[in-house]
């Protein structure tokens, strides 16, 4: 069991966004902002925090594969605390069955970000795939916690011990390490955004996520800053994603990236070579918030029922 402070519980129960991160099957990792709902039980260890709809069954699929995941507590934007701190948990998540009207479960902690105890019913109709949800349950392995949001100086870290060796680096991809997007124009929509996050395995299996800044890009890929140290020296897979997001996360922007990384230098290089992209992008409207989703989890049904999440 990983105990942790009234300062850590305050940051997570409070902040509006978080970064979930999970591996893939390569040994890469995706970096994907949820809404935190704050449920926690400090005595279990356990944080109840995180959920997602059926029809993301993609997500779902691979954190079942591989449970080890973490979340990054990156910014206090819109958050109910202003605690200084970047939190860093890892963990196993384990998931539940499939809930239907899962909001109407959370009561208030789910009207933080959206009413939907006085949603009309036409749009509840609508939205009952994006409703029917699964919740994502982490058991805390470790937690780090570094004194600032960019993640200067070094992190306390509480639970299991941390080996401070880095991983290995990795096998080269076998369809070659370059970028295989544009990173001129990866880059400049990314710097664009305010919260730019890097993950990657860890030596144990378990994701690390740190903030980083996008300088620029170019033919070899995009180049990044990150506190020094934070980010271990050596070439593997890893994953990278922007964001914007309004109160209530109603509005967002969110640019993800999977790709190569490459660490040079004294661990102060960093050069990221995007393979993939993902992008979303709507205004703060709620409108359009409950006509997207709606239909984003209808799109997502069929995928659900083959991977076994629905029957």
């Amino acid at each position: 069991m990983v105990a942790w402070s009234e300062e850590v519980d305050e940051i997570i129960g409070g902040d509006h966004v978080v970064m979930l991160v999970y591996a893939t099957p390569a040994s890469g990792t995706v970096l994907l902002p949820l809404n935190n709902f704050g449920g926690r039980d400090r005595e279990a260890g356990t944080i109840r925090a995180l959920n997602t709809s059926v029809g993301a069954w993609r997500k779902l699929e691979r954190i079942r594969h591989n449970p080890k995941v973490a979340i990054a507590y990156h910014t206090r934007a819109h958050s109910e605390t202003s605690c200084p701190e970047y939190v860093l948990v890892q963990g196993r998540a384990n998931l539940s069955d499939p809930v239907p009207d899962y909001p109407a479960t959370l009561g208030e902690r789910w009207d933080r970000f959206e009413p939907w105890t006085s949603t009309p019913t036409i749009w509840k109709r609508w939205q009952r795939i994006y409703a029917l949800r699964v919740q994502i349950d982490i058991e805390v392995e470790r937690i780090f916690v570094w004194p600032d949001l960019n993640c200067l100086g070094d992190p306390t870290v509480h639970g299991t011990p941390f080996s401070c060796s880095p991983p290995a680096s990795q096998r080269k991809p076998a369809k070659g390490e370059g970028p295989r997007l544009n990173a001129e124009r990866a880059a400049a929509k990314a710097a664009r955004l305010p919260h730019s996050l890097l993950g990657w395995v860890g030596p144990d299996g378990y994701p690390i996520a740190v903030p980083v800044e996008v300088v620029a890009g170019g033919p070899a890929g995009i180049s990044l800053r990150a506190a020094p140290g934070s980010v271990p020296p050596g070439e593997r897979r890893a994953g990278l994603t922007s964001h914007w997001f309004a109160a209530r996360a109603t509005g967002q922007h969110q640019r993800k990236y999977t790709g190569w990384l490459t660490v040079s230098g004294d661990g102060d290089r960093l050069l990221y070579a995007p393979h993939t992209q993902s992008t979303h992008r709507f205004p703060a409207s709620r409108t359009l918030y409950r006509l997207v989703s709606g239909a984003a989890g209808r799109l997502g049904v069929r995928g659900a029922r083959q991977a076994g999440f629905l029957h």
